[in-house]
């Protein structure tokens, strides 16, 4: 309707100017999202996607579902869709264009079911269809009534060629979509945004769509980059890592939620934007036939992740082994999961202290019952030279009245021994 009669039914009616390179973008990522359902996605400008889904049936389970899927993917990033199908593009686009919900799925039924839809549906200029209404041809079916070598000399032959592409008397070749090599998604959100709850929703539709991008290229995201733009001042930026490749949604906004909840913003967010920084493929698995005790491993992971992104990444690390014969050096921080074999081959405490302590013969010692008695040993160990951190050691296992076992050691060229370890 013209805006003044808009205005007049509600009158506090705020004017926006269209926008086509914001739903040009907008396709762009429905096409990246939607490649998770089949191969074959293309763009038809500037109000559909189409997508050829007959290789895809008996993995969704039939048609219907996988609409469904379809529709419940596309509310969830926040888009209202009219979703049509039919053996032919032009013609599911025709039937979308209508906004309702049509589904043909054989080619005799569709010049029955295009016969009421208007002329004005079609990709042809105006002037044509203004032509046609004039002489009382407002349908698709009135115009296929009509010879078709006169409505051809009067109009041009693209008029019959998109009658028959949607019909498919002609082909209909489409271009593919050809998706990006690594997801970058943003949102204008509709009012500055103070508080990390309403962002956290608005960036559920970014991971939405980052997920659907994920399963097309069969890969999973381990870096993640949240940009959010304020007014004046410089963006706020968010990263998350993932301990393991993963492109399941509900996962990733877990932990963007923990993370947004500590973040105190500088100002209000304007634009958020979300760039999968580093993605994996993910290699398949094979499920077992019976229950299991231990969890999948994707949980197991998920589990650290969260640790990770509610303390901080360097709260949580693994442990590994380093090549070093000195007790001190031979292990560091790692990522987790990323321990390597270890390579120390003689008996070792579980517990080692974080500096040697000096045993006293005069004092009670607080963790020993009684006086020691050696083990085993003695196990030398010489190193360091190259760091200036040298040691001469001789090392002895060491029990106490209790039972207990120690890991204990004298200097080679100093009187006095200490303890360095504890046996479980």
């Amino acid at each position: 309707m013209a805006v003044s009669a808009a205005v007049a039914l509600a009158p506090d009616l705020i004017e926006h100017e269209r926008d086509a390179t914001v739903e040009a973008q907008a396709l762009c990522a429905i096409a990246n999202w939607a490649g998770q359902f089949t191969s074959v996605v293309s763009l038809s400008p500037p109000d559909a996607v189409l997508l050829e889904v007959q290789g895809s049936l008996r993995l969704f389970d039939g048609l219907r579902r996988l609409l469904l899927r379809i529709d419940e993917g596309l509310s969830a990033m926040g888009y209202s869709a009219a979703i049509a199908a039919a053996p032919t593009p032009t013609a599911a686009q025709l039937l979308a264009r209508t906004g309702l919900a049509s589904t043909v799925t054989d080619l005799n039924e569709l010049p029955a079911a295009l016969a009421p839809l208007p002329l004005a549906l079609l990709d042809q200029p105006s002037e044509t269809i203004r032509m046609l209404a004039i002489m009382g041809v407002d349908t698709i079916g009135a115009c296929l009534q009509l010879p078709r070598d006169g409505l051809s000399r009067r109009f041009g032959q693209c008029l019959i060629d998109e009658l028959d592409r949607a019909l498919g008397r002609l082909p209909d070749p489409r271009v593919p979509h050809q998706a990006p090599v690594r997801y970058r998604g943003g949102l204008a959100l509709p009012a500055p945004v103070a508080e990390s709850e309403p962002l956290l929703f608005a960036t559920r539709r970014l991971i939405v769509e980052l997920a659907g991008y994920l399963h097309m290229k069969q890969a999973g995201v381990t870096r993640l980059k949240l940009a959010l733009h304020h007014d004046d001042r410089p963006a706020t930026v968010l990263r998350l890592a993932l301990s393991k490749p993963s492109r399941d949604a509900t996962r990733i906004v877990r932990l963007l939620r923990e993370r947004l909840m500590r973040l105190q913003l500088p100002d209000r967010v304007e634009v958020i934007q979300l760039d999968g920084e580093e993605e994996r493929p993910l290699q398949s698995q094979s499920l077992s036939l019976f229950p299991e005790d231990t969890p999948p491993e994707e949980e197991r992971w998920s589990i650290i992740d969260h640790l990770r992104a509610r303390l901080g990444a360097d709260a949580v690390y693994g442990m590994t082994s380093s090549p070093d014969h000195r007790p001190e050096a031979a292990w560091r921080t790692c990522e987790p999961g990323a321990a390597a074999r270890s390579f120390v081959y003689a008996e070792r405490p579980l517990w080692l202290l974080d500096q040697p302590r000096k045993l006293l013969e005069q004092e009670d010692q607080p963790m020993l019952e009684g006086p020691l008695t050696l083990v085993s040993g003695p196990e030398r160990i010489e190193g360091g030279w190259w760091d200036g951190h040298d040691v001469e050691r001789d090392y002895f296992v060491a029990s106490d009245t209790c039972g207990r076992r120690f890991w204990i050691f004298r200097r080679r060229h100093e009187a006095g021994w200490f303890l360095q370890g504890i046996f479980a």
